[in-house]
């Protein structure tokens, strides 16, 4: 591959990415090419005689939904004669703003990526080994439903437990598509047993504050004059629009900024103070900020007696416990003096803001500090109004209705063990596969069926998850490239990347809520597939094997067809959800036409349809401003307030009291942060240019961050001869890595900072295999007492020079 682009311009995303054609898709590994004549695809590879360099001549703008990360931005793909060639942003999108990040630019190489799944395999070696034999979709499906002498089907597993769909479990990566693969294996197959990757993100900072204001709701930053952001590193981890709006009014320009960070990064270095906060301890600096707004009743007391539920209780509860700002100072290392002055700045600005986070896991006590981040915020009483946290509105779509069956054998999830309110869907992923690995669920689990999700390098102790994953009889991966995760799956299925598919319209609300639309921008390459058509096709294979097996056991439906004659058989199974192929039978295409024509007409299908975007009046609303800068809704007609009488804070959750939890955020001994003299604490986080591991092998990618390092204080280096660049060990209690050393005075003595996403082990990832160091392997695997959710910054470890 040739990237012919300066570093400027491609951050700029101001010019084409330029790829080789059938250079930078051809290998000679088994994922690659090999045996590529008996199975030969349409579609197989880009023509020797195209290449992807940008033209000036005739080309197709098609709208896509970027799938890089979580943000969705919305773009144009550039194609000519079949082949993309330029990633374009689009500028009717209200929530991404005309703007493609540098992962959005460099999208386009997850279309073209050289190491990238292209047909499907099964599993003919040890698992672990990379060994994989090339076979036909419909051999893929056959070797899920039967298995091989390798691995056991699900036909044999469901037989055996008798028809108990719980022995399944599944995990999915965030995506358009991911509601599909819900819909398939845990509506139509039957399993309770989900985890996804919120448990390892931000489930904690949502469960807070959807418990207590009930939204997470849109921080209103280019509005706000106030903004105390707390571990969110928004100049490196996300640069999206919203962060554009928050650092062009910083430093004198109309935002004051406190940022709360152990670390002195580039969010810190734009802010007006930065808190050198003690790993884990926030919520004490939260507490002691509301004790000095109640105590000098500094808060909105108008607000407070209209809108704050079981307000009287929290200030007898804040005031009684004493959380002094002098008291704070003793656990955060943040002075009483910069205390006061932050919770009396905070009272006094006119919009002030409280970031709630986007974050994982700081620590056991997330749940709460992200409950007193929100009632600290309703004391303000800023919130749905203009420059403060918001509500919006969302534009509804049709209601899907799934007509799935009902498993007479099916047993309850498993997944409630040492959680006091898991979340109505998903499951903890640390506490599943430890129960497993444990002995201790009430019934085998037997399977695990993955899509678009690593959790060998995303979930804490990888060692644990890949005894999980060895412990199996069947793993099924869908993927777009062979992830460390891929490795231990008999089948895989290969997905066809988000440049190759036509995704369900979504609906995203906020100011300005918009309906988008990605279109396929070309067809798939090799013999990849989109997700939706591998559900169905899927689903097609096991659907009457299964219903054999649950006629066989399921005494109600054995009562229910007993006399029934053949058809009448048959019609039972179709009405009674037993058909798994069923909600795929449309196109998504036709789908998405129906359900936007059904709502808003048949022009805003052709708006949608030619824009990716559509919401009401957006012909009349959407105006160009200036070369960088479009009107999307006129002022007065943004959402700015939505919930008026309906708006509550709650802040005393008495329910939380019979399940353990505190029903109002309280401060425990255990939660002070502690690290034996001769170890460091170990905090992680993102890069913009990053996405966990999704973009670890994007080679355009690499380019700007070629691998992580440990930050360390340079005066510990210093005493220990450690330099730039020297190779050190960093060693848990579960686990070791080496890694380069980042010698830096912006990080305490006892504590450390490493970059997630790096240090992959699938050899078949030609970039990411081997580069840098995984920080999963180091994580010891402790959860919050609330969800469940993997606490990401509580791992003490220690250090040598190699």
């Amino acid at each position: 591959m040739s990237v012919e682009v300066s570093r400027r311009k491609f951050l700029q995303g101001s010019v084409a990415l330029s790829v080789a054609g059938a250079s930078a898709i051809s290998a000679t590994n088994l994922f690659s090419s090999e045996h590529a004549s008996e199975h030969q695809s349409t579609n197989s590879q880009i023509p020797s005689t195209i290449t992807t360099k940008t033209g000036t001549g005739k080309a197709e703008d098609v709208p896509f939904l970027c799938g890089i990360c979580v943000n969705k931005c919305a773009g144009f793909a550039r194609v000519e004669d079949g082949i993309v060639t330029k990633l374009n942003p689009n500028p009717y999108f209200p929530k991404s703003r005309n703007m493609l990040c540098p992962r959005g630019n460099a999208g386009i190489q997850t279309l073209y990526d050289p190491d990238r799944l292209k047909y499907p395999m099964v599993r003919i070696g040890e698992r672990g080994d990379g060994k994989y034999k090339r076979v036909t979709w419909d051999e893929a499906y056959e070797a899920i439903l039967n298995g091989t002498d390798k691995f056991k089907g699900l036909k044999q597993i469901l037989d055996e437990e008798k028809d108990n769909r719980a022995t399944i479990a599944y995990c999915n990566g965030e995506g358009l598509s991911k509601e599909g693969f819900e819909v398939l294996v845990g509506e139509k197959i039957g399993s309770p047993n989900y985890v996804d990757e919120i448990s390892i993100c931000l489930e904690t900072t949502l469960g807070g504050y959807v418990n207590t204001i009930g939204t997470y709701g849109e921080a209103d930053l280019n509005n706000a004059d106030y903004l105390i952001i707390a571990g969110a590193n928004r100049a490196e981890a996300i640069i999206t629009p919203d962060t554009m709006d928050m650092f062009k009014r910083t430093k004198g320009r109309g935002l004051k900024t406190i940022v709360l960070d152990p670390r002195f990064t580039n969010t810190a270095a734009k802010a007006d103070r930065w808190l050198a906060v003690n790993p884990g301890t926030d919520l004490a600096f939260v507490l002691a900020l509301t004790y000095v707004v109640l105590k000098e009743e500094l808060y909105d007391k108008e607000f407070a007696a209209k809108h704050m539920e079981g307000f009287n209780e929290y200030k007898n509860h804040i005031l009684s416990h004493n959380y002094t700002p002098e008291w704070a100072e003793k656990l955060t290392n943040i002075s009483a003096k910069d205390i006061y002055k932050t919770a009396r700045e905070f009272m006094a600005a006119e919009h002030p803001i409280y970031y709630q986070g986007r974050r994982s896991v700081f620590s056991k006590n997330d749940f709460q500090l992200r409950r007193a981040m929100a009632i600290f915020q309703g004391l303000s009483g800023n919130l749905d109004k203009k420059g403060g946290i918001v509500y919006g509105q969302k534009l509804a779509l049709p209601k899907e209705e799934i007509n799935a069956p009902i498993y007479g054998q099916v047993q309850s999830r498993f997944d409630t063990e040492g959680i006091a309110i898991p979340s109505l869907k998903t499951g903890s992923w640390i506490v599943l596969r430890n129960m497993v690995l444990e002995g201790k669920n009430p019934y085998p689990l037997r399977a695990m069926l993955m899509r678009k999700h690593n959790p060998m390098s995303g979930v804490p102790n990888t060692k644990k998850t890949e005894a999980f994953l060895r412990k199996m009889d069947l793993n099924v991966m869908i993927d777009i490239l062979p992830s460390d995760t891929t490795m231990f799956a008999d089948v895989i299925l290969p997905e066809a990347s988000y440049l190759e598919r036509t995704s369900p319209v979504a609906s995203y609300g906020g100011l300005e809520p918009a309906i988008v639309q990605r279109k396929a921008a070309t067809k798939p390459l090799y013999e990849t597939k989109e997700p939706e058509v591998i559900y169905k096709e899927l689903a097609e294979k096991l659907s009457k094997p299964l219903w054999e097996i649950t006629k066989k056991y399921d005494e109600d439906v054995q009562d229910d067809i007993e006399g029934m004659s053949e058809k009448e058989i048959e019609a039972y199974y179709e009405e009674n959800g037993f058909n798994l192929a069923e909600p795929w039978e449309k196109p998504v295409h036709e789908q998405n036409e129906e359900k936007i024509t059904q709502v808003f007409g048949k022009k805003a299908w052709e708006i949608l349809d030619e824009k990716g975007v559509y919401y009401p009046n957006i012909e009349e609303y959407h105006k160009q401003l200036n070369p960088n800068e479009f009107q999307y809704y006129p002022e007065n007609k943004k959402n700015y307030t939505t919930q008026k009488e309906k708006l509550k804070v709650k802040c005393n959750l008495t329910n939380l009291a019979k399940k353990g939890v505190d029903a109002m955020p309280t401060w425990h001994d255990d939660y002070a942060f502690n690290v034996p003299k001769g170890q460091f604490r170990l905090v992680t986080g993102r890069h913009a240019q990053f996405t966990q591991s999704g973009t670890t092998n994007n080679m355009m990618l690499r380019d700007l961050i070629p691998t992580n390092y440990i930050w360390m204080n340079n005066q510990v280096c210093e005493e220990m001869g450690i330099e730039f660049g020297d190779t050190v060990e960093v060693k848990s209690s579960i686990g070791k890595i080496t890694i380069m050393a980042y010698p830096t005075n912006k990080i305490a003595p006892n504590q450390i900072f490493m970059l997630h996403g790096f240090g992959g082990s699938s050899e078949k990832m030609e970039i990411a295999d081997g580069n840098g160091a995984n920080d999963a392997l180091l994580i010891e695997d402790k959860i919050e007492p609330v969800y469940g959710a993997a606490v990401m910054h509580e791992t003490n470890v220690e250090i040598r020079k190699v």
